[in-house]
């Protein structure tokens, strides 16, 4: 059996919807076999996987003129089937199609075009589950055009299109929110950490620029530090327990109040440590400080592996005002990553106790960590709400598109004034 099947689990057909193959419902155009002898760097841009992936990527040109079949203009539908699938709405331009990209050209006699888009994206995600090869997954056009869908009738489908359509917008724009937000972070970081409050007068020290009644110290002279480890993973018992224990794969937020493993308090005992709450966690081995060096804070405490430490910060320091010093000055902790014997990327002891940061009174502090905590929430709020309806969008998809939820007698007229 050739393409992706629709099962509809013993339900019957909607009134007025019909099962069609992808092939039959339009024109799938696949790009030209551009070598990479042909780029230029002036011409028409080349459409390339990467593109589609990626708008930071930059392009390929070329610069004659071949098939206008082959060319690509705004609001064309396209259609990845090798190494990243996907389904695409172009926007940037005249350009040039490339090959393993599907151009995809509705029938406008069997289907609305705004529907399509989406029966597009719903076809390629579940062909995506079946989709071969261990690192470039692809399907044939013969699998694709192959695959089935549900087409409702033409006012259903309108419907189906703004509702999804509305929604992804709304994904978008928290998306946005969430550039602009991190943004605003960076910016906020980089003015607090040189200018202070009230963009005081700066002067020279040997991490820059700090505002002039601030001073510099070292962590090793305000701060403790503690070294994690790892109670034995033959011992189940040990890995059954309520005390959060902390590895570098859980360092992906800027604060933790849980994490994936949990242990026992005869494993602290066995294997490992606990850090106080307000503890600043660091990487200091592994592959991932080739490219970073993650900070966390610890907002309850939390036991911890022997690829990280736990810096306590002393009476001068607030634990806040710590942890977003070590973020805005991380290209200075980053510089002082090296390599072990054994090719493992690390960060010594002595270099995180050498570390500088710079420091003003605790009023201060405090008031810094929470106008970039204010800012960071902000962030994380936007995140969730993304999580949320990304979350939704893809069970709506779904439901709507095998008739499981109905919008027949939705009254959407201003949806379906924004659909595609």
């Amino acid at each position: 059996m050739i393409g992706a099947k629709i099962n509809l689990d013993g339900d019957s057909l909607p009134d007025g919807w019909s099962v069609q193959l992808v092939g039959n419902l339009g024109e799938y155009i696949n790009g030209y076999p551009f070598k990479p002898t042909e780029w230029k760097e002036r011409g028409l841009p080349i459409v390339r996987i990467q593109n589609l992936t990626d708008a930071k990527k930059p392009f390929n040109y070329f610069p004659d003129r071949i098939d206008d079949r082959y060319l690509v203009r705004n609001g064309d539908i396209l259609i990845s089937w090798s190494a990243s699938l996907g389904t695409f709405l172009w926007h940037r331009g005249d350009a040039w199609l490339n090959q393993h990209i599907f151009k995809a050209l509705p029938d406008e006699t069997k289907i609305d075009r705004s529907f399509f888009y989406w029966a597009m994206v719903y076809a390629i995600d579940r062909i995506a589950k079946n989709a071969r090869g261990s690192t470039m997954v692809h399907v044939t056009g013969k699998e694709f055009k192959g695959s089935e869908i549900l087409l409702p009738t033409r006012e259903e489908q309108r419907k189906i299109a703004a509702v999804l359509t509305v929604l992804r917008r709304a994904i978008e724009q928290q998306e946005r929110l969430q550039a602009v937000t991190a943004e605003l972070k960076k910016a906020l970081l980089h003015r607090l950490f040189t200018r202070g409050f009230h963009g005081e007068l700066q002067k020279q020290s040997d991490i820059g620029p700090v505002p002039e009644s601030w001073s510099v110290v070292r962590l090793g002279e305000v701060c403790t530090f503690l070294s994690g480890g790892t109670p034995s993973k033959q011992r189940a018992d040990f890995w059954e327990g309520d005390i959060p224990w902390v590895s570098p794969k859980d360092m992906k937020r800027p604060r933790l109040s849980d994490v994936t493993d949990h242990i026992s308090k005869a494993a602290l005992e066995d294997g490992s440590s606990l850090a106080p709450a307000g503890s600043v966690f660091v990487v200091v081995r592994g592959m991932i400080l080739a490219k970073d060096v993650p900070v966390a804070l610890a907002e309850i405490p939390m036991a911890f592996n022997q690829d990280m430490k736990a810096i306590i910060p002393g009476p001068k320091v607030e634990t806040g005002f710590l942890l977003y010093a070590m973020g805005a000055l991380k290209q200075n902790l980053f510089q002082k990553v090296g390599r072990s014997a054994h090719g493992t990327m690390t960060l010594t002891s002595s270099e995180i106790a050498s570390f500088a940061i710079p420091l003003p009174d605790n009023a201060t502090q405090k008031a810094i960590a929470t106008a970039i905590e204010s800012v960071e929430r902000k962030y994380q709020q936007h995140q969730r709400r993304h999580a949320c309806l990304t979350a939704l969008f893809r069970s709506l998809l779904h439901q709507l598109m095998m008739g499981q939820i109905r919008v027949d007698d939705l009254d959407v007229p201003e949806l379906e004034a924004v659909a595609i």
